[in-house]
This record gives structure tokens, sequence and C-alpha cells, in this order.
């Protein structure tokens, strides 16, 4: 009889799952102005050597593949290259046994897709297309800020410097240091190393040890007028840089605070309202005049502002909800996430003491109303997704922080319709899903043929999504698609006589605070030229020069938030700062990308916009 023996780890095994741990790290922060034709050589190269080589369309067809990608990085290829690549991945797709195969070669085809413009360049000039970002987290920072830069100076100690170096290119520099996404720390290459720099608790570092700094003089007065619609970050950002270019900007808002949906949107245990009032006054003080109770359309005209300005910029916002479209939806106690965050924005939250609170979505929005429902007094919140909680598209720490605070979350449940007694809400009834297949980047919830379930409940907020005010500027011809308007990406209104721009939230529909930001940059350049000038925007901050030393790999160090049974009973903020050792290892993690690497061949910092 056959004897057995314990498996053993062998060594060249171990080996290879070390370098499989490496090369994941390696592809999530992988470098920006990788030649993305290199790149999809090297894929299919790693495709491969995966494959066990029984089927004849993926041992060939792939090795066909990954030799073409070498000619045409070696110059010798050709554009009839890319049709036969292109058909030789549908045959591998099409015709591989398993899915080795057939879904590396389905990703070949949308790699093709995409980089297409750069295999043609690649075949007939032998450079790349795409733009080339040297730095990964300012390229990655819509805003571009200067994120090394102003590393370096806090850990220099100079914190106002570093506050006037992100205000360059984003006025909420307060703001943003408590709830920017920070899509600048999915490229950080520290992160091939261990794990990204905690860039925005540094911007908090900075702020705080900054104090009061003094906006930068504006340029001298052009006699130029612009008038903003919203006092959202998008609208106060184009108002404020159109000021420090010597324009006069004058914001009108709907409602009697500015802010947007920072105010009426965040709460306030996140972003509390003398954060966010210390970066409008920073605008004001630019010179920037401000008219709140003033509805466009009601009070003005779209027409009226256009004849009494040289050009206007409209950043409204989306700041109505989108409804479930289900029996009973017009019951009392359901409303929209965005009514309770106004409400609370407005100090006139509901009083949901020893309610049973259902929040039906999966964004951030809902996080943060289910969150404010249980600071609000509710007995038990439950959040309903039709989707897997890993779909869902809210942050993962905003998820965990509402499940540690006590609300659950509940997958794959769609709701149905809402039971009522009398005219009151006794119930939402929900349907069980299961995933299917994938759409967009995510599967699809179908019915999984289960029974409705009941989910008794005293509160339904319904939190799936925003949409726009816009039917005055459609009545004025502004040309809008599903109730959003439209423009151009430098914010340019095209089918409407010049002088009209648009961006944020109401021309991309609801997104983050420093995508507005970035919207309102890059209209107030835009509006600029369109005026007949050609301001700069500089600060002339001088950036430390990088301690030149070995980066051994060193933990991160990640924010505290007070106590769930604490934090959860008021609306006090919950992030604690970093202690100031905390910030200068923090800093010293930094890579200094501006000053090492690609930087120091190509590209680099930018002074000036």
């Amino acid at each position: 009889m056959t004897e057995l023996e314990l498996k053993k780890q062998e060594k060249a095994q171990k080996c290879a799952n070390e370098l499989y741990k490496s090369l994941i790290k390696r592809a999530e922060f992988a470098p920006r102005g990788t030649c993305p034709v290199e790149l999809a050589g090297a894929y299919i190269r790693m495709c491969l050597a995966q494959s066990c080589g029984k089927c004849v369309p993926c041992r060939i067809g792939l090795n066909v593949l990954y030799e073409l990608s070498e000619k045409i990085l070696d110059g010798k290829g050709s554009v009839d290259d890319l049709a036969l690549m292109e058909e030789t991945a549908k045959t591998i797709r099409d015709s591989a046994d398993c899915a080795i195969g057939f879904e590396a070669a389905s990703a070949f085809l949308e790699i093709l897709a995409g980089f297409y413009d750069d295999y043609i360049s690649h075949a007939q000039h032998g450079v790349c297309a795409a733009g080339f970002g040297s730095i990964p987290c300012t390229s990655l920072c819509p805003a571009d800020v200067d994120v090394p830069g102003y590393i370096a100076l806090v850990k220099a100690g100079r914190c106002a410097d570093a506050v006037k170096l992100i205000r360059k290119d984003n006025p909420f520099v307060a703001s943003c240091a408590l709830v920017c996404e920070h899509p600048c720390e999915s490229g950080c290459r520290r992160g091939i190393i261990d794990d990204a720099v905690n860039i925005r608790a540094i911007k908090r570092a900075a702020v705080e040890g900054a104090g009061k700094v003094p906006v930068r003089r504006c340029a001298e007065q052009t006699g130029k007028s612009v008038a903003v619609i919203g006092a959202g970050p998008a609208g106060l950002t184009c108002a404020y840089f159109l000021s420090l270019m010597g324009h006069k900007a004058t914001v009108y808002e709907k409602r009697l605070k500015t802010g947007g949906m920072l105010r009426y949107g965040i709460p306030s245990y996140r972003l509390p309202d003398k954060w966010l009032d210390s970066d409008i006054e920073t605008i004001i003080s630019a010179g920037v005049e401000i008219k709140t109770g003033i509805e466009i359309g009601k009070n003005i005209t779209l027409d009226e502002l256009k004849s009494k300005n040289d050009a206007v910029y409209i950043s409204i916002g989306a700041h109505t909800d989108k409804k479930l479209r289900i029996e009973g939806e017009d019951a009392r106690g359901v409303m929209s996430a965005v009514e309770l965050l106004r409400s609370v924005g407005e100090e006139n939250a509901p009083d949901f003491t020893g309610k049973r609170v259902v929040v039906v979505g999966g964004g951030n929005v809902a996080m943060d109303a289910s969150r404010t429902s249980m600071r609000l007094g509710a007995n038990n919140v439950k959040c309903i997704y039709r989707r897997r909680i890993t779909d869902m598209t809210a942050l993962a720490d905003e998820i965990d922080g509402a499940m540690a605070e006590g609300c659950e979350v509940i997958q794959l449940m769609s709701p149905v319709r809402v039971e009522t007694d009398g005219e009151k809400v006794a119930a939402l009834i929900v349907k069980p899903q299961i995933s299917g297949e994938y759409d967009r980047g995510r599967p699809r919830p179908i019915e999984s043929g289960e029974p409705e379930r009941r989910i008794e409940c005293d509160v339904i907020i319904v939190a799936v999504g925003q949409d726009v005010e816009s039917e005055h500027f459609m009545e004025s011809g502004i040309p809008t698609r599903w109730g959003l308007i439209t423009a151009n990406s430098k914010g340019t209104v095209v089918s409407r006589d010049g002088g009209i721009f648009s961006g944020g939230d109401c021309v991309t529909g609801p997104a983050t605070v420093i995508r507005a930001v970035e919207a309102g940059k890059v209209a107030s350049r835009n509006i600029d030229t369109y005026l007949g000038f050609s301001h700069k925007i500089t600060c002339d901050v001088e950036i430390p020069e990088p301690d030149y030393h070995v980066k051994c790999a060193c933990g991160r160090i990640n924010t505290k938030e007070r106590p769930e049974s604490e934090r959860k009973n008021d609306f006090n903020l919950m992030e604690d700062p970093m202690t100031q050792e905390e910030v200068l290892r923090e800093c010293a993690r930094c890579l200094r990308c501006d000053r090492f690497g690609l930087a120091s061949l190509k590209g680099g910092r930018k002074p000036q916009w």
C-alpha cells in the first residue's frame, strides 16, 4: 500500500507566492506614465505563463498576441498587426477551453480598445500617445494639488506654507482635510513597499498647525464681472480663482447659508461647520461677493444675469432626491437622505428617538443617513442594499464605521413596496436577490426565487441618488440631458451664445468634493481666457530638499476615531488628529516622487497653472 506524507510547501512555490504578492502590490500602486503597450505585453506574458498548454487557442494564441506586442514595441509593427491582434484575441475568447484563455483574451480586447491610440502611435511613430503623469499622487488628484510638496513642508514645520501651496489649486483646504476621498493615495508608490502614505491626515495636520493663513494678493482689477450660480464647492472655487485673477466674482445662492452639499449633505460629525466656515471666510477674503436667498428663475433670471455680467458660471449642484418608484413611497414616514441631511444642516433635525429606521442605498450618502439616524436616537437602523456589501459604492471605512456604531447592513435585498398602517409607514417589503452577470464592473442583482420578506419600521430613508433642479435653465435655452446640464470638458456650454459655463454635480451628477473643486478650477481658467486674459496662479514657496536615506518598510499610521459607544451619541467630530510624532513619522514615509523616479527625468511639479 502506498504511504502518504504531510504536504510541505516547496521552496519554489513559496517563492512564487511571494512574487505574486509583490506583483499584486505593484499592480495596485502602478506608477503613472508606464507605457500602456509594454504593460499590456507583460500582462499577456503572465497569462501565457499560467496556461496549462492543453488547448491550442490559449497555448498558441496568447503567444501570438505577445509576439505581436513585442513587434510593435520594437518599432517593426504596423497598423495591420493591430487588426491581426484583434482577430486573434476574439478567436481565443470564443474557442479556449477554460477561463485562463478566454478571460485573458477578453481583457486584451478591452486593453486594445482602451490603448488603441497608443498602439497606433507606437506602430507609426514608436512612442506613446498617452499623457504623462510623473508624480502619481499629484496626477491622481483631480485638482492637481502638489502633494509631495506640502508633505515636505509639514515635515519641515512650515504648515502655513503647506496651506498656501494647497490653496494654489484648492481653496477648500480644511474641508478636504476631513472629507476628501483621497484618490491620491490609490497610486502612492509607497504602497509597493508597505502601504500608501496617509495623505489626508497630513493635510489636516497642516491646517491645524498653520492657524489663519491670509490669501495671496489679487491681480490688478480687470473691470470684468462674472456671476456664479451656486455657493457649493464648484461655484466657490471658481469665484475664488476668478477673484485672484482680478475679475469681480459674485455668487448667487438659493439658500441662506453657503457651502452647498458640504454643509447640507455631509453631517457635522464628519465636517463641523467651523471647518467649512474657515474655508468660506478665506474665499470671501479674496474679494468674492456672496448673495444668499436668491433663487434663479424666481428672484432673477439667467438672461438678466448674463446681461449684467461678462460671463456666467452655473454650479447649482444636485440637491433633489431620486425616487424608488415603488408602491407606497408617498406614505408618511418615507423621506429622502437629502431631506434628512439638509434638515440636520439647517439645525431642524427630526427626532428618531425609539424609532426603527430603514435606509435604502449603498453609497456614502446612505452611510451618512444611517449614522445620522443613530445619532438622532433611532432604536435600530437597517441599511438595505440590492447588491452585495462588497459591491457598495460607499468607502469601506464608512461601511465599517456604520456597522461599528450599530447599523445593520442587509445585502441582496431589493425594495418591492412600502406597507402602511393607514397613511403611516409600517414595513418595507423586500425581495431577496442573488448576484448575476457583471454589468458596468459589478454583478447585476437578479431575483433569487425566494419569497418576499417584511422588515418592520417606522421611518424609511431613500438614498438611491440625487437629481438637479435644471428646469429654469432648460427654459432659458441651456442644453440638458437626463436633467444634467450639457457642458464640454472645458466647462463651456457649447450650444449657447458665448459666456455661459457650467460644472460640478449639475454636469456630472453627484460626485466628490475634490471633483467639484476641479470643475471650478478648470472653469475659472477658461473663463479668464474667454474674457481675453491669461493670468497665472502661482505659489512662491520653496520646497525643502528630500532626505537621502534608504526607505525601509514602515507601517502606515492610520487616524483613530472616538469610541463607537461615545461618538454615535453626538454630532461632534468623530476623527481624532494625529499626534506631532505620528505626523512626522508619516511625512517621513513619503518617497518624494517629485524629486526621484520618473519626475527626475520628465515632468515634475507644476509651479503655476
